[in-house]
């Protein structure tokens, strides 16, 4: 069981018809896209966690190194008596790495729209962290949510790792950095993982693993909804696709459908071409200084970086100005 100190927040403005109203406007698109929160389901968590584990995959066991090689010095950054506010939990493993070196915080509070992973996740932190409030809230953390009231008041930081924020469109990016510095308040920081612009040949081996884990990944979304919104995909007329797009610094990944045909979503019919895609996830990759001039347009200013010998990744710290720009909304 919990402790006492472990709050929750479920918004009620998640409804399931959000679903079903993102994938038709997405499927009726030119081209067709679903958006990539809709990868996580029970079981496209635990496939993306398959996904950190294979050889290809050099994200995840990078930035875990990072974060512990510095994790000290990211903890003598955040204020005492703060709440950690990690945007996108996934699991709790890089949040623990900050929890266990922050031995001041006194509030974590994950965030993310997998409920159920949320939850687990979330006990778990609370039961071996117990001098902490544990606080999740059920969200899309690209949108605005409110925290819980047992963390108000408090001194605020933030953590966004495993290089999510290059899920977004840039300017989306930047609206979710924005969005963060008026959650978190002047002068607050916040510790964001980004992946870096490498060789595409690396690039496309992490997001086409030999075992085929990104391809189950990619295709559970089809999975989701035929048992979700009644629709009758058949797998096995569409194919993974992953390619690094060099003009626009970006990984794409598509569905493809592999002939011309028909499929019945939620009452509705969707007609595809052979070949036609349905693009389901960007992951832009950064320099060290693209990612800061985002974040200056954002009104964060770069505190410091740090990144691995081979240059594949890098975490920054940010402070939010004391003066947020006019623009920022």
């Amino acid at each position: 069981m919990a402790p006492a100190t472990f709050a929750v927040r479920v918004p009620p403005d998640i409804p399931r018809t959000g679903f079903a109203r993102d994938v038709i406007a997405g499927l009726t698109a030119t081209p067709k896209r679903i958006p990539p929160k809709y990868f996580y389901d029970e079981t496209g968590c635990r496939l993306f966690e398959q996904i950190t584990q294979q050889p290809e995959y050099y994200l995840t066991r990078t930035e875990i190194a990072l974060l512990e090689a510095h994790a000290a010095e990211i903890a003598a950054l955040l204020p005492p008596g703060a709440a950690l506010i990690e945007f996108g939990m996934g699991n709790s493993v890089k949040g623990r790495i900050l929890l266990r070196a922050a031995t001041r915080l006194a509030a974590y509070v994950p965030v993310d729209i997998a409920e159920k992973t949320l939850m687990r996740e979330a006990e778990s932190v609370a039961r071996d962290f117990p001098h902490l409030t544990v606080a999740p809230v059920v969200a899309d953390f690209a949108m605005a949510f409110e925290l819980p009231a047992a963390v108000r008041g408090l001194p605020l930081a933030g953590f966004f790792p495993g290089s999510t924020i290059g899920n977004l469109e840039p300017h989306e990016a930047c609206a979710f950095l924005r969005r963060a510095g008026r959650l978190l308040g002047p002068g607050a920081i916040l510790i964001v993982g980004v992946d870096l612009i490498k060789d595409a040949s690396i690039l496309n081996a992490a997001y086409n693993d030999a075992a085929g884990v990104t391809a189950a990944f990619n295709l559970n979304l089809l999975q989701r909804i035929n048992r979700e919104l009644g629709a009758n995909f058949r797998l096995e007329c569409f194919e993974h696709h992953a390619f690094f797009n060099r003009q626009l610094n970006r990984v794409e990944m598509h569905l493809a459908s592999l002939k011309r045909q028909k499929v019945r979503v939620d009452g509705e019919t969707i007609d595809f071409r052979a070949g036609e895609t349905i693009h389901t996830e960007n992951s832009y990759k950064y320099t060290l200084d693209s990612f800061r001039a985002l974040a200056r347009g954002a009104d964060w200013k770069p505190l410091t970086a740090w990144t691995d010998e081979r240059g594949y990744f890098a975490v920054h710290a940010l402070q939010r100005e004391e003066s947020p720009s006019v623009a920022a909304h």
